[in-house]
């Protein structure tokens, strides 16, 4: 006999091992768990025994399954212990799920970290940075970690084209600390620019991780990736590929046989040791903001790694977002931006239409008009030399929506109050099909009548992409109308010849053979009101990066390039446009939102829900002193008709970490009781 200490307390042992007995591992017998639960007040590691036969493969960061509350369950093992506090009686690790590591000691800490940030949970943040298993693929042969041949330093040409650019690659080089927000100029090579600081950090002995918005802009900085370091020592990651093909390139970025990842919003999570570079495209975009919870945004989990690791962060784009300027503006980051004559030199001409007094004598209806004559007058010039011509559309579609043509009020169905819109036909879809019809529940009006005023004749409020198609080929005989956007049939670029290349905004394909795709001849933004006319914090901000997206495609204004703005030309946001200058807007954007107390001054949460749930959460959480509830207001009813509300609480940004541990402790109690109504709560919404 001998005497075992084991976690239950000191028991008699026998040495020999009865059949069906299972045995403490002899080393670290315990396991601490993360159990997948969406429960929030188990939102914490488990102990778990592990069994003798199971010591080998139960590294930390391997997937395993455990019984949690009579059931199997997945679940991440953390770490090994030598003993546990718990004084009760503990479970056994019941199977290793696969012998491969899938969370590192960083990961981990990025993961907590982003559900204590955003009051989520540490299961639900795994779920997004670590991609569900494939077997098969795991068991293939993937390359091990190899040491790269060395890389050398890539040339400052383009970076020196703008202030502390050339600096930024030599910190990144070095492996400094260096925190940067990037404006790129019109008609910049943007792939390349990244990819040469991802060879800076490659060349100094670390890895590289960019991410961008789209599958589109993913494909053109790789290929930038892979002339500059090579192929071998470069992986994509995205959802687009399907889930072996991802599967396989997460597994070559966690062995380690890749140095630069390029990827969508999930990558910001890559397993990518020892990063020296961490770089965000077009932060502004929305599909860099996660739509599922914690509902996370790519820019502050590269910040909250970039401060972890000691990488350089890089924050770019043409336009800039209130976000970065307070980066700039606290003085964490440093703005890499071109000096104005570099900018003279590099910017279409930018005009809003009717900007002179002249043009409104020889086009009176130049302002009310789409697309008025000088607009027209700049496109056929362009075609006339063979250049492509850019027409941004802000909606797809034909006739997104209708409008009583006498009083302008909205056009609804008379059955359910839904939205009226006109179908199309034929074979192109871009013949009408009829009478009007709810969006809603698809009933067709015959005999539409404004319930405001009684008139009897709809009209068009926002008219799409592929009706003005339409309206192009008519008053350009002769040249092709190529479209872009809405859903599947976005078109990654379009040759180098006269063309008209109708785009909504996001879609806007680049010109083939042309340094950084600027070869558009003229460029027209159309129905500048519908971007301008939303109920949206973000709607200058927002407006002004799809405006600039478009026009830095345009070629350079000694080349003929120009710039057409369908919108007010005393408007602070066209002025920007016409500048060129993202940072001033964002500087007069986030003093605006000081003043008011809209983010990123301060922190902000919303919480959405049916009315008890909101009402419970506002009473059961502990909210800082300085907490501010706005609301709750009206939603507008959810899928099964039910009346949902959503109430907003600001704290000042010093009382963030007291906003989301009162709101993942509201949250806590809720689960632990079984509070049956759903609650959604989203830190920093990125639409509000």
């Amino acid at each position: 006999m001998s005497y075992v200490q084991n976690l239950r307390g000191v028991v008699t042992a026998s040495t020999a091992k009865r059949p069906g007995e299972r045995r403490e591992a002899p080393e670290l017998p315990v396991a601490q768990i993360a159990v997948d639960t969406p429960l929030t007040h188990l939102d914490r590691p488990f102990d778990y025994l592990v069994p003798e036969t199971l010591a080998q493969d139960a590294q930390p960061g391997v997937r395993v399954r455990v019984r949690f509350s009579g059931r199997l369950v997945d679940g991440v093992l953390l770490a090994r212990l030598a003993r546990s506090e718990h004084e009760g009686r503990l479970g056994w690790l019941e199977r290793v799920v696969s012998p491969e590591p899938v969370l590192s000691a960083e990961l981990v800490e990025l993961c907590r970290t982003v559900a204590d940030r955003y009051a989520g949970t540490f299961a639900d943040v795994v779920r997004l940075a670590v991609p569900p298993r494939h077997a098969k693929t795991e068991a293939e042969a993937v390359p091990e970690a190899v040491v790269p041949a060395p890389v050398e330093p890539p040339g400052r040409d383009g970076w020196n084209r703008y202030r502390h650019g050339a600096a930024l690659l030599d910190a990144v080089t070095e492996g400094r600390r260096a925190h940067a927000v990037w404006q790129a100029v019109p008609g910049e090579d943007w792939p390349s620019r990244l990819a040469e600081a991802a060879a800076s950090a490659v060349a100094g002995g670390r890895g590289a991780l960019v991410v961008v918005p789209d599958q589109r802009d993913l494909t053109r900085v790789a290929e930038a990736c892979i002339a500059s370091v090579g192929e071998e020592l470069v992986a994509q990651l995205s959802a687009d590929m399907g889930p072996a093909k991802r599967y396989r390139s997460w597994l070559a970025i966690r062995r380690g046989a890749v140095k630069v990842v390029v990827g969508t919003r999930a990558a910001a999570f890559a397993p990518l040791s020892d990063p020296g570079l961490l770089a965000i495209w077009d932060d502004g975009d929305d599909l860099h903001a996660e739509p599922r919870a914690p509902y996370p945004h790519a820019r502050d989990v590269l910040m909250y790694r970039a401060h972890a690791t000691g990488a350089a962060l890089l924050v770019a784009g043409f336009a800039r977002t209130s976000e970065a300027q307070l980066l700039v503006q606290s003085g964490w980051a440093r703005e890499v931006v071109a000096e104005r004559t570099e900018l003279r030199a590099s910017a279409p001409r930018i005009t809003p239409v009717a900007e002179t007094e002249a043009q409104l004598v020889d086009d009176p209806n130049a302002r009310a008009a789409r697309l008025p004559r000088v607009a027209f007058d700049v496109a056929r010039a362009a075609l006339g030399r063979g250049e492509p011509v850019l027409v941004q559309v802000p909606r797809s579609g034909y006739v997104p929506g209708l409008a009583c043509a006498q009083c302008r009020e909205p056009a609804r169905c008379r059955r359910c109050a839904g939205p009226l819109g006109l179908p199309r036909a034929g074979a192109d879809g871009l013949e009408l099909a009829g009478a009007p019809s709810c969006r809603w529940c698809g009933v067709t009006d015959t005999a539409f009548r404004c319930a405001a005023c009684g008139s009897r004749r709809p009209r068009a409020t926002v008219v799409g992409a592929v009706r003005t198609a339409e309206e192009l080929g008519r008053a350009f005989p002769g040249f092709p109308v190529r479209g872009s956007g809405g859903g599947s049939n976005v078109r990654t670029s379009v040759p180098n010849s006269a063309a008209l290349v109708v785009a909504t905004p996001g879609a806007e394909p680049w010109v083939k053979d042309v340094p950084g795709g600027a070869g558009y001849g003229a460029v027209l933004l159309l129905d500048g009101w519908a971007l301008l006319s939303r109920s949206d914090l973000r709607v200058g901000e927002e407006t002004l990066r799809r405006w600039m997206a478009a026009a830095a495609l345009a070629r350079p204004h000694q080349a003929g390039g120009r710039v057409m703005v369908a919108a007010d030309p005393e408007l602070a946001v066209v002025q920007a446009l016409v500048r060129w200058d993202p940072a001033g807007h964002a500087e007069t954007e986030l003093a605006a939102r000081t003043e008011l107390g809209f983010p990123p001054s301060v922190r902000m949460a919303a919480i959405d829900g049916v009315p008890t749930a909101v009402a419970d959460v506002l009473a059961s959480a502990r909210f800082p002193d300085s907490a501010e509830i706005l609301g709750p207001v009206e939603l507008e009813p959810g899928s099964a008709g039910e009346q949902r509300e959503r109430a907003l609480v600001r704290v000042p940004r010093g009382d963030a970490r007291a906003l989301a541990a009162a709101l993942t402790a509201a949250q806590a109690a809720r689960s632990a009781r079984k509070a049956p109504e759903p609650v959604r709560v989203k830190v920093d919404p990125h639409e509000i």
